[in-house]
């Protein structure tokens, strides 16, 4: 069909202006509108006499009517074309591209061809701020924009490219995404564009691909920078979605110059209708080994989806060594599954992505939802989503089908220890596993009425509720639970406001039952009641002291958070709290970061996330 359009356009070409225009321009009006007008500026003729009578026959001598050709001046900068095309200097072709030539022309040398270059621009009132670009408003929920405004950006540039992503809190993982989502202002002496580029970063790096590319969007594409280019390929990978990038080839086609980005803009190119002549390109790209087999192979098969190309791309993965974004984007968007031994190997990140990702299979994203629940990717309510449609569809059997049927009892079942033993059944796995299947059964568990047959069970109704923030649910358990047990140490954390002074007796009794290693637990609970304000500062350093991890002490972190605190800089505190944070498991956290982190989030008015995360580190260690 292009070929068709491209002859047609030969043909058109040949037979009007691009032909006509070489020899003298001929008028097409009647030769008595050839004869200029008399100048205006002549001065006035006497007016003529009225004749006696008609005259049947025209007069030579009488004055006729005549027009003056209006000529604009010719431009006198020459266009660019490509070089096969040659202008003269009055912009007019000498020598009309022959098919094949048309054929192998990208659209950008098409367009130029015919001098209509298609310019964006986008009017003033349209255009959005650089300086609190983001996707989450301060009415939304976001943080006050200017929290960082008078923030050293160092210390910011710090926090934020120092994170590498993994987090040991799922609740520090929910408010530092949103966080880095809220519509900022830029930090003192950082360049919105840079500030962008670092939120950008770890949002990808801590597994939120789809925040990361709304976030990104947020910006105009006019505005973009080199730190900007240096995330958005990576963006768009992650999210198996490269004509996305297509708007930023477009018209910000010039940020890099390296193979990936130029495979990129051949796979646009394909998308754009020019399938054919993008594949060929590809090809040749393989060839020359612009990028490793692998890497170009997918992008020969994402490109031909563009078309009506039928050319079949084989992909091979036994001498592939790694995953990469590229790798994996291109795979999923294609639909293939990259070898169980390479995702195993790639890391945490690409389960986060597969989780998120509408075209792969439910079983696929149930499996990666064990970890995406446990790290804060997935919600409650994506989970319970997730497994509902595992639930209806036919084709999905075994473990997955098994699993999602024993969530249905959890919410359907009349008998209330019906309903627990299904729950029970989705708890009975080790490892961080267990917390996830946790936040999957919250909203069921937050729907079991206090009972107590089941005080038993309470600690870990209790902890299911609180993974997904249902407080006042787990808190209708307290007369339930005994004072100093495990059930009554995540209550006496979660509870909202201050609330009395914590019995330095029955803080003993917990410290006496706990059977964790080496007493972490109740480090953990001093250290969050502590910074909570519900303990003795001098009864919170005695009995860390005994558990041999005291609170006590200053590093240059906790110097940089307190002081945040008090200067009320909620953002700065955040973003602190996510690079104190850090870590695989709950063993990586101390309970003197623990309590700098409750306390400055509590002091900055973030007191349900400081409840959230001191429960947490209880019930996960």
């Amino acid at each position: 069909m292009r070929a068709a359009y491209l002859l047609a356009g030969a043909a058109l070409a040949l037979t009007s202006v691009w032909v006509a225009a070489q020899d003298a321009p001929e008028s097409l009006l009647p030769k008595m509108f050839d004869e200029p007008a008399p100048s205006r500026t002549a001065a006035p003729r006497p007016a003529a006499p009225r004749p006696a009578a008609p005259s049947s026959a025209p007069s030579s001598s009488a004055p006729r009517a005549v027009s003056t050709p209006m000529v604009q001046a010719i431009p006198t900068g020459t266009p660019e074309v490509p070089a096969l095309v040659q202008a003269q200097d009055q912009g007019m072709l000498t020598r009309v591209p022959s098919l094949d030539e048309l054929a192998r022309m990208s659209p950008e040398d098409f367009e130029a061809l015919l001098g209509s270059k298609i310019v964006i621009d986008m009017p003033p009132q349209a255009r959005r701020s650089v300086d609190q670009a983001g996707l989450l408003d301060e009415e939304e929920g976001g943080l006050a924009p200017d929290s960082l405004a008078i923030q050293n950006g160092r210390l910011i540039q710090v926090a934020l490219s120092g994170n590498r992503g993994m987090l040991v809190s799922r609740w520090g993982h929910i408010l530092l995404r949103r966080a880095l989502a809220s519509r900022l202002q830029p930090p003192r002496g950082m360049s919105a564009q840079d500030f962008l580029a670092l939120r950008v970063s770890l949002l990808l790096r801590m597994g939120e691909t789809d925040a990361a590319r709304a976030v990104l969007q947020d910006m105009d594409i006019a505005d973009y920078n080199p730190a900007i280019g240096a995330v958005v390929l990576d963006v768009y990978s992650r999210n198996a979605d490269f004509t996305g990038m297509c708007p930023v080839m477009a018209t910000q086609g010039s940020l890099r110059d390296d193979p990936a980005w130029g495979v990129t803009r051949t796979i646009c190119e394909a998308f754009r209708g020019n399938s054919t002549a993008s594949i060929s390109r590809l090809e040749r790209d393989r060839n020359r080994g612009t990028m490793d087999q692998i890497d170009m192979l997918l992008a020969q098969k994402y490109a031909g989806a563009a078309g009506k190309s039928r050319r079949a791309v084989t992909i091979e993965w036994d001498k592939v060594t790694g995953l990469t974004s590229w790798r994996y984007g291109l795979a999923i968007g294609v639909g293939l599954e990259p070898p169980a031994a390479l995702m195993k190997s790639a890391g945490p990140s690409y389960d986060y992505v597969t989780a998120l990702a509408p075209m792969v299979g439910l079983a696929r994203r149930a499996a990666a939802a064990d970890r995406a629940g446990a790290a804060g990717v997935l919600s409650n309510a994506a989970m319970v989503d997730l497994y509902s449609q595992i639930y209806a569809d036919p084709d999905v059997t075994g473990e997955w089908q098994d699993r999602a049927e024993s969530l249905r009892d959890a919410y359907t079942q009349e008998d209330p220890a019906a309903r627990l033993a299904a729950m029970q059944a989705l708890w009975n796995i080790s490892g961080p596993l267990k917390y996830s299947r946790e936040v999957l059964t919250a909203a069921a568990a937050a729907r079991m009425a206090p009972s107590a047959a089941l005080a038993d069970s309470a600690p870990s109704l209790i902890a299911s509720m609180l993974a997904a923030g249902y407080d006042a649910n787990a808190l209708r358990w307290a007369n339930v639970v005994n004072a100093g047990s495990r059930g009554w140490g995540l209550l006496v954390l979660a509870a909202p406001g201050r609330g009395p002074t914590v019995d330095s007796g029955t803080v003993g009794t917990y410290v006496d039952d706990d059977d964790s290693v080496n007493k972490r637990r109740s480090a953990f609970l001093v250290a969050g009641l502590a910074g909570l304000g519900r303990i003795d500062g001098g009864e919170a350093e005695r009995v860390s002291g005994e558990t041999g991890a005291s609170i006590g002490g200053t590093t240059r972190w906790t110097q940089a958070i307190d002081s945040a605190a008090r200067r009320g800089d909620a953002a700065s505190v955040v973003l602190l709290a996510g690079f104190g944070m850090q870590g695989d498991d709950w063993q990586r956290m101390t309970p003197r970061f623990l309590f700098h982190i409750v306390s400055a989030l509590r002091e900055v008015g973030l007191d349900a996330e400081a409840r959230m995360i001191a429960a947490e580190a209880v019930a996960r260690v």
